[in-house]
């Protein structure tokens, strides 16, 4: 059974609409830029949970998995993200004795001021209402609504586009992991859409590319990367890493 975006992939085909198809798209992601180095992102670079100043980094509500993607996706790309949330608004001292691109998987270590947590919910919260503006905030966040605040709200993460995915059509999902990839190959995180054949449900992030193939992926539910095993997404059995077992869209920058 086609999911829902699966079936508008179908009908985009059908009528000769697709943006993108075949090699030209995989083409596409490998040209993406790495941004510049000296980030200070949220989440580590290794599997499991993520933690900062104390609080775990999952979603403060069951309709804002969408807003800790974006959040972590903006800290990824500006520092100044971080620093907000860590209460240093301006980088003062706390900051130095780590540096900008010093890694964060200790609040201690990165001069994390006291009240991370209550920060971090509030700063989804506040990604929530803007990214639903135009729609229904208990429905959580449109994929419309996700690149519509990245490029309102964080330009330095770059522009991106959503994908949707026939899961069911190997010619159509290969082209579109291929894509995702080579943006991961360059250093480029890329939000994921999944849900049940219906109705998306829920936001996850792939962040990398492990040695034996795998995709380190964010998860906001649990507050864990996980790895995910592509042959899990071909076979449309994501439910046991990731939540649920369709992928409905990638997120792939432009």
């Amino acid at each position: 059974m086609r999911t829902v975006f699966g079936v508008v992939r179908q009908i985009q085909s059908l009528v000769g609409r697709l943006p993108i198809v075949g090699g030209s798209e995989a083409a596409s992601g490998a040209q993406v830029r790495p941004l510049a180095a000296g980030r200070r992102p949220l989440l580590g670079d290794g599997l499991g949970e993520q933690r900062r100043g104390g609080a775990r980094l999952d979603q403060v509500d069951g309709t804002t998995c969408g807003s800790a993607v974006l959040i972590a996706l903006t800290a990824w790309a500006d520092p100044a993200e971080t620093l907000r949330l860590d209460g240093e608004q301006r980088g003062g001292s706390a900051a130095g004795s780590g540096g900008a691109g010093t890694a964060v998987t200790s609040g201690a270590r990165a001069g994390v001021a006291a009240g991370f947590g209550a920060r971090y919910n509030a700063r989804q919260r506040e990604v929530h209402r803007e990214s639903t503006r135009f729609w229904p905030q208990a429905l959580g966040t449109t994929p419309w609504g996700m690149v519509r605040w990245l490029r309102r709200n964080a330009p330095a993460a770059g522009p991106y586009r959503v994908r949707f995915v026939d899961d069911v059509s190997a010619a159509d999902l290969e082209p579109a992991l291929d894509a995702a990839r080579a943006a991961l190959t360059a250093g480029r995180p890329v939000p994921m859409l999944v849900g049940q054949p219906l109705a998306p449900r829920h936001y996850v992030m792939a962040l990398g590319v492990l040695d034996d193939g795998q995709w380190r992926v964010y998860e906001p539910t649990s507050g864990h990367v996980k790895a995910l095993d592509l042959r899990l997404v071909r076979e449309r059995r994501l439910a046991r890493v990731l939540g649920f077992d369709r992928l409905h869209a990638l997120f792939l920058p432009i």
